[in-house]
């Protein structure tokens, strides 16, 4: 285990949005509580062929440049879909949920337009303890103090980037950090913190919310895989529209 700065392509908007200083960070500039933990060898959280089996590593058939540092060399025989590289998705939730773990849950924000991932972010929220959005982000939410809706999160969590724009413009303006969900043909031109993986399924988006829920609150020393395994079904977080 290591703990050193983020290299190129580990962040969306600044390649070098987050330096390890002890127990605090700067991102874009600001400090943040928090230490990133970089992993070495690192133990697959789940067996690898739930990944699979819930389509966490299928991308799309066009990727962007920011996301090859991510992705198989190959792509998938037969569909030309590009694969999503599980070992980077991996580490990475270890990554996002020691980070998102050194907030308080209420600070936290996670919005979802996407349909199939709506079920799954409320979840996630309701379970850490979060804010959370989905479907329409009405115009101001993080800008305009003069809207009933306004509210001042301290981070926030987009899980398509493109289908989130409103969100992620707002957070980018209001200087918050941005962690992202983000698939093969994503860009990361204003993301801060990349978790690679398909966010257009409604398996996937289940399993990596349910996942990344277990994980932050297991940081926070609130549950053990057992006792999350026992009261969480992965199988409700999936949409069922």
């Amino acid at each position: 285990m290591v703990s050193g700065a983020i290299q190129r392509g580990w962040g969306g908007r600044n390649p070098s949005f987050c330096m390890s200083l002890g127990s605090e960070a700067v991102m874009n500039g600001r400090q943040v509580a928090t230490t990133l933990i970089i992993m070495s060898d690192v133990e697959y959280l789940l067996p690898l062929d739930t990944y699979q089996q819930h389509f966490v590593h299928i991308g799309t058939q066009q990727s962007s440049a920011h996301m090859v540092p991510f992705l198989e060399d190959q792509k998938q025989e037969g569909t030309g879909l590009y694969l999503i590289n599980l070992d980077e998705t991996n580490k990475r939730f270890s990554i996002v949920s020691n980070f998102l773990s050194k907030y308080k849950p209420e600070n936290i924000l996670v919005v979802s337009a996407r349909q199939y991932g709506q079920r799954p972010a409320r979840r996630f929220a309701q379970a850490i303890g979060a804010r959370h959005i989905v479907g329409r982000f009405i115009p101001g939410t993080l800008t305009n103090p003069r809207l009933r809706s306004y509210i001042e999160p301290e981070v926030i969590i987009v899980t398509d980037p493109q289908a989130d724009q409103q969100a992620l413009s707002e957070a980018v303006n209001s200087g918050l950090p941005v962690v992202g969900i983000c698939d093969a043909n994503n860009t990361l031109r204003f993301v801060d913190l990349v978790l690679p993986a398909n966010n257009k399924g409604r398996r996937s988006l289940a399993l990596v919310y349910w996942l990344l829920a277990r994980e932050v609150v297991k940081a926070q020393g609130r549950v053990t895989d057992d006792q999350w395994d026992a009261a969480e079904n992965v199988e409700e977080w999936e949409s069922s529209f």
